[in-house]
C-alpha cells in the first residue's frame, strides 16, 4: 500500500482542472492544453513547456469522458495549446527522472489507454479528433497527436514534430509512438528511423511529405483551416446533434486500510495474503426497458455506474496497491436483471447513450486484460456471471466454477449475444474467439447455448471455464491454487499473463502494450537510462550520459 499522502485519486471533474480547458461550440469541443508549472502531481518538478505528468492525463481523461457523456453534439474535438508556440514538449522528464519504475510504468500505462480511448471513440462512436499544432509537439505531445484521426501543424518556420526519447533520453517513446508512426500514420521504415534519432525533429513541407502530419498550415490560416477540417469531419459522424447530455456526477467512493467500496463493485484487501477478493453486483432492481426511462436514470443506469466504479476501481488498485498481486473476482445478484439490462444494451445500441455506455464497458473490460495481475474468477452459487459480467470471467487467467447441483441456486452461468463481438479486446477479438483460438465448433457451441443457464458440468465440458470442482475439493482447489500463484515471481507472472492473453491476432494496440511496452519496460531499469550516470537520469545536469556499449 503506497502512503496516504501519495496515493493517486483518478476522479476528477472540470472544476478542479489544472492544466486542460474544455469549451463546446456546438459540434465541435476544443480540449486545449495549458498546464499550470507549479501543479505536478507530485513535489519536485515544474511541468514546463506543456510537459505533463499523471495528473495532467488524468485530467484528459476526464474531459474525454464529459465530452463522451455530457456533450453528445459534439462530433469533433479538436486539441490544442493555449501556450503561444508550444504544443506540448511531452511527459515531464525531470518527473520521470525522480520516479520509481513502477511508477513510470503505470503511468505510461495509463497514458497509453487514455490514447487507445481516443481512437476508440473514433472508430465505435463517431467521435473524431484533429491535433491542432500551434507550435513545437515533441514526445509524448507528438504521441497525444498521434491518436488522433488528423493532424495539422502550423507553419511558422521554427514548430516541428519530434520523437527524442532514443537520442536526449536513452530511452523508447513511451506512449506508443513507433508503432503509431508506422502501422498508422505508414512512415517507411528508413524515413522513421531519422525522424526517431533526430533531436530536432521534422517541421514544414518535410513532415507532410513523410507522413507525421496530414497539412502544415500558415499562422494567418492556421485558426480558420482547422476548424474548417473540424466541420468537415462533423458532417460525417452520426451523433445527435440536438440530444440532451447525461451528467456524470462524482463517484461516491468508501476507503479503508481494508479495501474500496462503491455501490456495485467492492473489493476486500487480505495485506498478508497480497490478495484482493472483488465483489461485483448486479442490479438491486430490473433496469428500464425504454430510452426515456434510461436518460432519467442518467448516470445512476446499472450499466454505465457499474462500468465507471470498475473502472475507478482497477486504476485505484492498479496504482495505489502495487503488492497486491492476486485478484479474486466474483459475482453477486440475480442473473437475470443482468440479462434484461445486457438486453436494453443489445435492443438500443444505436441510440448515443447506449452506444457510449457499451464503449465505456468496452474499455474498461480491455483496461483489466492488459492489467499486470494474476486474475482469478470463482463462480459459485448466487453469482451471476452472465452476459457482460461473464465477460469479466473470460478475462481471467482461470476460472473455478463450484459443482454443486444440491443448494438451492446452484452456480450457473449463461451467455447472450453481447459475448460475441460487442466488447472486442485490444486485438479485436472477442474473449470467446481469443480462447477458442477463432475455431468454429467450441464457438458455435457456446452459441448454442444462449438463452439457458450452464451447469459447471456442461460449462467445463464446453471449455467455458477453466475447473468445475464439486464441493468437497472445493475448498481445497481454490486454497491451493491461489497459495501456488502467490508463491511465483511476480516479473515471471507479468511476463506469462501478457503473453498469454493475446494469443493469435496482433494490432497496432497489442504491439504497444506487448512488443514496445516489454522493451520500454527493459530499458527503464537499464543503467543506460536509469543508472546514475544514465541519460534519464543526467537530464538537464550538463552532463554526459555513460553508456554501457555492449549491444544485448
Amino acid at each position: 500500500m503506497t502512503d496516504s499522502s501519495q496515493r493517486v485519486d483518478f476522479r476528477t471533474d472540470p472544476s478542479q482542472y489544472k492544466h486542460w480547458a474544455l469549451s463546446v461550440d456546438g459540434a465541435i469541443a476544443t480540449l486545449a492544453m495549458d498546464v499550470a508549472e507549479d501543479e505536478g502531481i507530485r513535489p519536485g518538478y515544474k511541468l514546463k513547456l506543456n510537459s505533463y505528468d499523471l495528473g495532467v492525463d488524468i485530467e484528459l481523461h476526464d474531459a474525454l469522458q464529459r465530452i463522451r457523456f455530457e456533450h453528445p453534439q459534439v462530433r469533433t474535438v479538436v486539441v490544442t495549446s493555449l501556450k503561444d508556440r508550444i504544443f506540448c514538449s511531452g511527459a515531464n522528464i525531470f518527473m520521470l527522472g525522480l520516479s520509481s519504475h513502477a511508477w513510470k510504468v503505470n503511468f505510461c500505462k495509463f497514458t497509453n489507454e487514455t490514447r487507445n480511448g481516443i481512437e476508440d471513440s473514433s472508430r465505435h462512436s463517431g467521435l473524431k479528433f484533429v491535433a491542432a499544432l500551434n507550435g513545437a509537439c515533441a514526445g509524448g505531445g507528438y504521441e497525444l497527436a498521434l491518436a488522433c484521426d488528423e493532424i495539422l501543424l502550423i507553419d511558422d518556420r521554427s514548430s516541428a514534430v519530434s520523437l527524442p526519447e532514443v537520442p536526449l533520453l536513452g530511452v523508447l517513446p513511451g506512449t506508443g509512438g513507433l508503432t503509431r508512426v508506422t502501422d498508422k500514420r505508414k512512415v517507411r521504415h528508413d524515413y522513421a528511423d531519422i525522424f526517431c534519432t533526430l533531436v530536432e525533429g521534422v517541421r514544414g513541407q518535410r513532415a507532410k511529405d513523410w507522413r507525421l502530419v496530414d497539412e502544415v498550415i500558415k499562422p494567418a490560416r492556421f485558426a480558420e483551416e482547422v476548424r474548417q477540417r473540424a466541420l468537415d469531419l462533423a458532417a460525417q459522424s452520426d451523433r445527435p446533434a440536438d440530444a440532451k447530455g447525461v451528467s456524470l456526477t462524482p463517484l461516491q467512493r468508501i476507503d479503508s486500510e481494508a479495501g474500496i467500496e462503491y455501490t456495485y463493485v467492492k473489493v476486500d484487501i487480505d495485506r498478508e495474503k497480497r490478495q484482493a477478493s472483488w465483489t461485483l453486483k448486479a442490479p438491486a432492481a430490473a433496469t428500464p426497458q425504454d430510452l426515456a426511462g434510461i436518460l432519467a436514470q442518467g448516470a445512476a443506469w446499472w450499466p454505465l455506474q457499474f462500468a465507471r466504479e470498475l473502472d475507478d476501481a482497477i486504476l485505484h488498485l492498479r496504482t495505489n496497491e502495487l503488492d497486491i498481486g492476486t485478484w479474486v473476482l466474483r459475482t453477486e445478484g440475480d442473473p437475470a436483471l443482468v440479462l434484461g439490462a445486457d438486453a436494453v444494451l443489445a435492443q438500443h445500441a444505436d441510440h448515443w447513450l447506449v452506444r457510449e455506455t457499451l464503449g465505456m464497458l468496452r474499455r474498461t473490460l480491455a483496461r483489466l486484460d492488459v492489467t499486470s495481475r494474476s486474475l482469478f474468477a470463482l463462480i459459485e452459487p448466487d453469482s451471476c456471471f452472465v452476459g457482460t459480467l461473464f465477460e469479466v470471467a473470460l478475462a481471467c487467467d482461470r476460472s473455478y466454477m463450484l459443482d454443486d447441483p444440491e443448494v438451492a441456486r446452484p452456480a450457473g452461468i449463461a451467455l447472450n449475444e453481447l459475448n460475441f463481438g460487442h466488447y472486442p479486446m485490444v486485438n479485436g477479438q472477442s474473449r470467446l474467439a481469443r480462447r477458442f483460438c477463432e475455431e468454429t465448433e467450441p464457438i458455435a457451441a457456446a452459441r448454442a447455448t444462449i438463452g439457458d443457464t450452464v451447469s459447471a458440468e456442461q460449462a467445463e465440458s464446453l471449455g467455458l471455464v477453466t475447473f468445475a470442482p464439486d464441493s468437497i475439493d472445493w475448498d481445497d482447489e481454490i486454497r491451493i491454487a491461489l497459495e501456488e500463484r502467490r508463491a511465483l515471481s511476480p516479473d515471471a507472472l507479468t511476463g506469462l499473463e501478457a503473453n498469454l492473453r493475446f494469443g493469435g491476432v496482433e494490432t497496432m494496440e497489442t504491439r504497444i502494450f506487448g512488443r514496445l511496452t516489454a522493451w520500454q519496460n527493459w530499458i527503464f531499469n537499464r543503467p543506460n537510462a536509469a543508472g546514475d550516470k544514465g541519460a534519464l537520469k543526467l537530464y538537464g545536469k550538463g552532463e554526459q550520459a555513460a553508456f554501457d556499449w555492449n549491444r544485448v
